[in-house]
């Protein structure tokens, strides 16, 4: 009996964190108010949604009374199968992502303008003589951080030294890895079942979380007024989804709103990384029973 209820509860625990969690996670719109601690947290989840889902099989073949030996052997392909699919998923997104960086970084170095920038930990600042107002990194061996010429004419030095601090802090905290491991769990879920609504979430987080370096380093107000300057112009973006592109639109008025509001309490952002800790714990937890056995 205990090995029913422990490969049961693997198989609800792979729905929940895969099918429900996700849409769930999107709606709290409070843990906007901790954007690191809330990123962890669907990392957590994300992940403990893979081990429920890789152990759910091998577990079930083990525990339960079975004379079918054969079974375990399926079991572990079924598995091994979907670390297959992780892999290559990872693998096909990381290869594209970093070729369309590299297209993208010979065209910039081709049709910008270099400016160097000694306090950016960047190899320097291109400007673009072309487009709408915009600014977005691109990261990898050799940084770059692109403006446009309109931008840069639209906007104050203090907020252009906002625009910059923000793309800074994208490359600075590597939010590009970050959003590569959602993008990779997220194309590794069938089409059917992805949740769109959780790899928005995961983008809106780091853009805030970058909102906050900045603001930290040259003061809240520059970056709102860059927010405001940029949103109504338009933006080029990156032609990958781990792009960080400082005005994002819709997304405009949730940063704005996340400036006026009071920074989250301790106890919450301690709650939201428990929680988070609590979620990677789960799906060991579940296999005690039967470890005990």
């Amino acid at each position: 009996m205990t090995g029913v209820l422990v490969t049961a509860a693997l198989i609800v625990g792979a729905l929940l964190t895969v099918l429900v969690a996700p849409h769930l996670l999107a709606r709290q719109a409070w843990l906007r108010a901790t954007p690191g601690e809330a990123l962890f947290l669907w990392q957590a989840v994300s992940l403990a949604g893979v081990l429920f889902a890789l152990l759910a099989a091998p577990v079930g073949a083990l525990v339960l009374p079975t004379d079918r030996p054969w079974l375990l052997s399926a079991a572990i392909v079924v598995s091994g199968l979907m670390v297959v699919r992780l892999l290559v998923s990872g693998h096909l997104i990381g290869t594209d992502l970093r070729r369309l960086r590299a297209q993208h970084r010979r065209m910039v170095d081709v049709t910008g303008e270099r400016i160097h920038r000694p306090d950016a930990n960047v190899e320097g600042v291109t400007v673009l003589a072309r487009g709408n107002p915009t600014a977005y990194c691109l990261p990898g061996r050799h940084d770059r951080i692109v403006l446009s010429q309109a931008a840069v004419e639209r906007l104050t030095p203090e907020q252009l030294g906002a625009v910059l601090a923000h793309e800074q802090a994208h490359l600075d905290q590597r939010h590009d890895l970050l959003l590569e491991l959602f993008t990779v769990l997220h194309e590794a879920v069938p089409r059917p079942v992805r949740a769109e609504e959780a790899l928005r979430e995961a983008h809106l987080l780091a853009e805030m979380l970058a909102d906050r370096a900045a603001a930290s380093r040259v003061g809240a107000l520059p970056l709102a007024h860059a927010l405001v300057a940029m949103s109504g112009a338009g933006s080029t973006h990156e032609p990958e989804p781990a792009g960080a592109t400082l005005a994002g639109g819709a997304q405009v008025g949730v940063r704005l709103r996340a400036f006026a509001s009071d920074p989250a309490h301790p106890v919450w952002r301690v709650a939201v990384v428990g929680a988070g800790l609590l979620a990677l714990a789960v799906p060991w937890l579940v296999l005690l029973p039967a470890a005990l056995v």
